[in-house]
């Protein structure tokens, strides 16, 4: 029997794995433009982590994590999203004492749910993190990076929806005031929805049931809630917004999945994808670090899904520049393989960036320039005997009908640096 891979956990082939390197490398870009520094974490946390910061009442808890006793008998879980990680590297490193974090980290993470396009259960994120900072400032950066990336990628299928969730007793209040909301319609809740209703409804405002959008829209606004120091703190998010020129729609339903979030809470949405509207998520979550046993710590980021992600740059028309070799060497004849690797190392030595191809496995000349045209590569290096023997390579366009020429070994270099434009 052939082996298969695992439902929902999906092998990223070569032909479009290099999209995949373009965009992370765009957003890698921009990320540290703002002076971010990449953390790099490790797949398993204790799954205490994850119950104490999402929160035990949430799907990903209840049902999508991947769990399981180790040797020694500890709960161990593969990591379902990044943020509860970034602050417990935090704490555990001493990176928050009296400190100001900048961090961004890319990586797998896992959920067992319903696999669907652009939903599986290995996936890879894009998680970008500020810790130690509280003013809208830094709320207003994370969002405006993210609009610089769309720029720079072309990508104009979004939009910006922001909320603000409040904080502390104000927060406390609005609770009391859903519970009691939806208490009085309680026969009109799902399963779900009576089970949260006493733990934590605000995640009853993110339903995704079709038949619970009516009860939902009455439910009482958190905006009208808001204490004034969460007002001021929003009003001055929206004057940074416009003053940047970034546009956004207030979404007074926007809650987000995650217990961990207070005040500013925002996603782009995009309707490309279908149902999968949501592309890139975030919000402050100033109460995580001291949940979790550090010293109290405002922070705030957003998180990316990048199989979303390559989906939406495909739907808006982005395509990679391409990553075939810029030239293919054959080597026909005695002597001819052994300076052919000569000549290929020394080519990505001099010429930065340039993409080699040695034919390898031998044949004859007719099959191995069958191979050079396969390459996609700009031209075909040729070394035979003849070649050899009066110091020279015979270079051959392969995507235009120019004619085969001659350069001595000495010149190939400099003259295959102007024709690939690494000059």
């Amino acid at each position: 029997m052939k082996p298969r891979a695992i439902r929902g956990m999906n092998d990223i082939l070569p032909d479009v794995s290099g999209t995949w390197q373009y965009l992370e490398s765009v957003v890698r870009d921009v990320v540290q433009s703002y002076g971010y520094s990449e953390i790099r974490l490790p797949l398993l946390e204790q799954t205490e982590l994850f119950a104490r910061s999402i929160g035990e009442v949430t799907d990903i808890v209840e049902k999508e994590m991947y769990t399981f006793l180790d040797r020694n008998g500890e709960s161990l879980t593969l990591r379902p999203e990044a943020t509860a990680s970034v602050v417990r590297a935090g704490i555990t490193n001493g990176l928050l004492h009296n400190q100001r974090q900048k961090l961004w980290t890319m990586g797998p993470m896992f959920r067992y749910e319903k696999p669907q396009k652009g939903r599986y259960r290995q996936f890879y994120q894009f998680d970008v993190e500020a810790l130690g900072f509280e003013g809208p400032d830094v709320d207003a950066e994370l969002i405006i990076m993210c609009a610089r990336m769309w720029r720079a990628l072309g990508i104009s299928r979004l939009e910006l929806e922001i909320n603000s969730l409040g904080a502390g007793d104000t927060r406390n209040r609005y609770r009391d005031t859903l519970v009691e909301y939806f208490s009085s319609v309680k026969s009109q809740l799902d399963e779900d929805s009576i089970r949260r209703l006493d733990q934590n409804p605000l995640r009853i405002l993110d339903s995704k049931n079709p038949d619970m959008q009516a009860v939902v829209a009455e439910a009482p606004v958190m905006l009208d809630f808001l204490d004034e120091e969460s007002t001021e703190h929003f009003q001055a998010l929206k004057g940074l917004l416009d003053a940047a020129g970034v546009s956004y729609k207030v979404n007074p339903r926007l809650v987000r999945g995650l217990d961990y979030y207070s005040r500013t809470v925002f996603e782009w949405v995009t309707d490309a994808l279908g149902s999968q509207g949501a592309v890139c998520s975030g919000g402050r979550y100033d109460g995580l670090v001291e949940k979790l046993g550090g010293k109290p710590t405002p922070a705030v980021g957003w998180a990316m899904g990048i199989e979303r992600f390559v989906a939406l740059y495909e739907a808006c028309g982005g395509e990679a520049p391409a990553s075939d070799a810029d030239v293919y060497v054959v080597a026909v004849g005695e002597g001819a393989l052994e300076r052919a690797f000569a000549v290929a190392e020394e080519l990505r030595d001099e010429i930065e960036g340039v993409r080699v191809e040695l034919n390898l496995g031998g044949g004859s000349f007719k099959s191995q320039m069958k191979r050079a045209d396969k390459s996609n590569a700009e031209y075909a290096l040729i070394l035979g005997e003849q070649e050899l023997a009066d110091g020279r390579i015979g270079l051959k366009p392969l995507r235009s009908t120019e004619d085969q020429s001659s350069i001595a070994f000495e010149e190939l270099a400099q003259k295959l640096a102007e024709l690939v434009g690494k000059a």
